[in-house]
C-alpha cells in the first residue's frame, strides 16, 4: 500500500508535469497564431472558438481515456472514419503550422523549385499517406 506522503507527492508532479506540458503546447499555438491562420485558411474566422473549444476537449477527452485504459470496440468502418478524421486534423495543423512558419516557401527557393512548389506539396503528401498505410498495413513491430 502506498503511503499519503508518497500518494501526494506523485499526484504533485503528476499535476505539475501536466501543467507544464500542457502550457508548452498552448503556448506553442498561441504563439505561433495556428488555430486563427487555419480559420482564415478555410475561411471560417467566425467559427474560431468551436476550434478552441474541440481542441481543449479533443486534448481532455484523449488525456482521460489514456489515463483511464478506455477501449472502443466496434466495425472496423467506425474505426477508419475516426482514423480519417484524426487524419485531416493532423493534416490541417501540419498544413497551418507550415503555413505559418513559411516553410514551404522557403524550402523552394533554396532548392530553386519556386516553379514547382506544388509538385513539392503533392510529393510531400503522398509521401506521407504512402508511409501511414505502409505503417497500417504492412509493418508490425
Amino acid at each position: 500500500m502506498i503511503s499519503p506522503w508518497s500518494a501526494a507527492v506523485l499526484v504533485f508532479l503528476g499535476l505539475a508535469g501536466g501543467v507544464a506540458v500542457g502550457g508548452g503546447v498552448i503556448a506553442l499555438f498561441i504563439v505561433l497564431d495556428v488555430i486563427p491562420r487555419l480559420a482564415q485558411v478555410t475561411r471560417t474566422y467566425d467559427k474560431v472558438h468551436w476550434y478552441e473549444g474541440a481542441m481543449v476537449s479533443g486534448a481532455f477527452i484523449g488525456t482521460v481515456a489514456d489515463f483511464y485504459q478506455w477501449h472502443m470496440h466496434g466495425p472496423w468502418l467506425i474505426s477508419g472514419f475516426v482514423g480519417l478524421l484524426n487524419g485531416i486534423f493532423v493534416g490541417l495543423l501540419a498544413a497551418a503550422l507550415t503555413e505559418v512558419l513559411n516553410v514551404l516557401p522557403i524550402l523552394a527557393k533554396r532548392l530553386r523549385m519556386q516553379h514547382y512548389l506544388l509538385g513539392l506539396l503533392l510529393a510531400m503528401v503522398f509521401g506521407k499517406v504512402a508511409g501511414s498505410l505502409f505503417e497500417f498495413f504492412v509493418y508490425t513491430p
